[in-house]
């Protein structure tokens, strides 16, 4: 049995220099969690796909849509992760898998046990090997326990669910899931627990660390590294407020789409985005994001300047 002692977390997950839970997991502040639910998926895939992290995204369909009927927004599942991995059971493995969590004092089923263990604001992302016929993760009463424990958190399982009708009712929660069977789970072991867990399959999985933060909307759910999710959030403030200067620009017919769509924009550009921060009631939120990164690639060059921007 995988089951991640807080060193071993660590050792994971060394470029996060930050507070962390008791369990290791990095423990971004709420603050960043609070401003990613004005942020959309490509705002925050940008800045990690550029830095080389292109498998972080994962689509999946979840149990509440992201947007009401209006088209206002319904809910996004934004939070730290908690890991679980399975596998098919053995009598053996089952045998020393019950004794390991006996020692530790975890009762109940192996997937009770990452459900008594979460705490707010968390995610649980499960690796159920794409087992839906018996391997339904979650139902009714889980669901309730899992809205108890994380608050406003959720679940990424790849693999089913049950109990469709109770779940829908539970508040403030979300989950993403792959199918939907009535039988309950059976026949299934944990393998790990706090470890790198793999959702998805082939060329279309994503990988996802403990601590990672979870953003779930409609299109799917990403997994952003903890260590980045600061430069995410301004990254994001900041294609927010070049997309607002830009749309004016192109309709004003001052830039082609061509330009704004570079990758490095020019110091003139830039200055006039400054004016238009510093002016317009608009962009008052970005006023305090500092561009000196995008005025010393302007000034000494950039070897992706020939390309649009993603």
């Amino acid at each position: 049995m995988i089951f991640y002692t807080r060193e071993e977390v660590i050792a994971m997950t060394p470029l996060w220099k930050g507070e962390r839970f008791e369990d290791g997991r990095p423990k971004v502040a709420d603050r960043y969690l609070d401003a990613l639910y004005s942020m959309t998926l490509e705002e925050l895939w940008k800045p990690i796909f550029v830095q080389g992290y292109e498998n972080n995204f994962v689509a999946i369909k979840p149990l509440h849509p992201e947007f009401k009927e209006d088209g206002s927004v319904n809910r996004k599942m934004i939070g730290r992760a908690v890991t679980a991995m399975y596998a098919p059971t053995r009598p053996d493995y089952a045998q020393a898998q019950f004794a390991a969590a006996a020692d530790k004092g975890w009762t109940g089923t192996p997937n009770q046990w990452v459900v008594d263990h979460l705490q707010p604001r968390d995610v649980m992302v499960v690796d159920m090997y794409d087992k839906i016929y018996k391997g339904t993760f979650l139902g009714g009463n889980l669901t309730t326990a899992l809205r108890n424990k994380t608050g406003t958190g959720g679940a990424v399982i790849w693999g089913g669910i049950r109990d469709i009708e109770q779940m829908h009712k539970v508040p403030d929660v979300q989950v993403y899931y792959r199918g939907i069977d009535p039988t309950p789970i059976r026949d299934f072991a944990m393998t790990g627990y706090n470890t790198p867990v793999r959702i998805g399959d082939g060329r279309e999985a994503a990988i996802c660390l403990p601590g990672d933060v979870v953003y779930g909307c409609s299109g799917g759910v990403l997994f952003i590294p903890p260590h980045l999710v600061e430069e995410v959030v301004d990254g994001g403030a900041k294609t927010q407020v070049k997309d607002l200067f830009g749309f004016e620009m192109i309709t004003l017919n001052k830039f082609t789409t061509a330009q704004i769509d570079k990758n490095t924009w020019t110091e003139e550009m830039l200055d006039l985005l400054m004016e238009f921060i510093k002016t317009d009631e608009r962009a008052a939120e970005y006023r305090n994001l500092d561009w000196s990164k995008e005025y010393d690639l302007a000034r000494n060059g950039d070897p992706n300047d020939t390309q649009s921007a993603l």
